[in-house]
C-alpha cells in the first residue's frame, strides 16, 4: 500500500516563499511520476509541475520560474519538494502531492492536500 503525506503549507505574504514536502512510501515500482497539484476556491484542480523517476521535469505557465519541484529516492522512500517563490494571491490553494506508477498503464495516489494562503 503506497501512502503520501504532505507537508510544508501555510499562510505566506504576496512575495514569500514556501516549501511543501511530500513523502511517498509502500511499494513503488518505475516508471513513476510525482505530481503536484493545486486546486483554488471554485476551480478544478490543475497540474502545476512534476517529475519523473528518470528526472524529466515540467511546470504549468503559471509558475515556471517560480516554482522549482526536485526529488529524493533513499531509503526505499521517495520525497518530493516543491519550492514556491515570489508567490502571489492567485497561488492561493489546497496543493495535493500525487504519485502516479507506471505509463500506459497505471495507478494513481494521493496525499491529503495542504493548504497554501498567501495573504498580507
Amino acid at each position: 500500500q503506497v501512502q503520501l503525506v504532505e507537508s510544508g503549507g501555510g499562510l505566506v505574504q504576496p512575495g514569500g516563499s514556501l516549501r511543501l514536502s511530500c513523502a511517498a512510501s509502500g511499494t513503488i515500482f518505475s516508471p513513476n511520476t510525482m505530481n503536484w497539484y493545486r486546486q483554488a476556491p471554485g476551480k478544478e484542480r490543475e497540474l502545476v509541475a512534476s517529475i519523473t523517476s528518470s528526472a524529466l521535469i515540467k511546470y504549468a505557465d503559471s509558475v515556471r520560474g517560480r516554482f522549482t519541484i526536485s526529488r529524493d529516492n533513499a531509503n526505499a522512500k521517495i520525497t518530493v519538494y516543491l519550492q514556491a517563490n515570489s508567490l502571489t494571491p492567485e497561488d492561493t490553494a489546497v496543493y495535493y502531492c500525487n504519485l502516479r506508477i507506471g505509463t500506459l498503464k497505471y495507478s494513481d495516489f494521493w496525499g491529503m492536500g495542504t493548504l497554501v494562503t498567501v495573504s498580507s
